[in-house]
């Protein structure tokens, strides 16, 4: 055997570990943030596009000065979007990790003091102070979401969801799979 043919199985055997590791990381990410963090951490974080934030927060028609809420606000790019639009934007988060991420995200973002991300689970806050509500639930929980924005919203309030729609609360408007609700 040649020292070429030498170098190019060593070179082969590094590939191939590489490629182990690497798969190996991002099976790992997968689990964490996907299965593990479902099962102990809350709902399977799902990021919305850059096009679908831009989107939202269009047909929200957030102005300054109005308060927003993001369920389920993940790494936060929502709440920066509706911060960077003027609201005091809220994002509410179980997963732990994603709320350091979220912060770390808006402090990068220069938006300490107008976005805020709370480790806590939506259902259990009171609705009735915000001016808007954007939410990428899921459909089971929606009929139970629905309730509970009736119930605590102001009329006027404005709903968006992105893809999931309420069971028997009709839409004002539409763009592509991002519906508006107004109480």
């Amino acid at each position: 055997m040649t020292s070429a043919e030498t170098f190019i199985i060593i070179l082969l055997f590094i590939l191939v570990i590489f490629s182990f590791i690497f798969n190996l990381v991002l099976l790992t990410y997968f689990l964490f943030f996907n299965v593990l963090g479902t099962l102990f951490l809350g709902a399977f974080f799902a990021s919305s596009k850059k096009e679908i934030v831009e989107k939202i927060v269009l047909i929200s028609d957030v102005k300054p000065g109005e308060k927003a809420i993001d369920l389920g606000s993940g790494d936060g790019r929502l709440v920066i979007a509706l911060a960077k639009a003027g609201a005091e934007a809220h994002g509410y988060e179980v997963n732990p990790i994603l709320v350091w991420l979220s912060k770390k995200n808006i402090k990068k973002a220069g938006l300490e003091g107008k976005a805020f991300v709370h480790l806590k689970n939506f259902w259990i806050v009171d609705f009735s102070q915000f001016d808007v509500v954007m939410v990428y639930g899921i459909s089971y929980i929606m009929k139970r979401l629905e309730t509970k924005l009736k119930r605590e919203l102001r009329p006027g309030s404005r709903v968006v969801s992105n893809y999931f729609v309420f069971p028997n609360w009709q839409h004002s408007k539409k763009e592509d799979n991002v519906y508006l609700y107004v109480r």
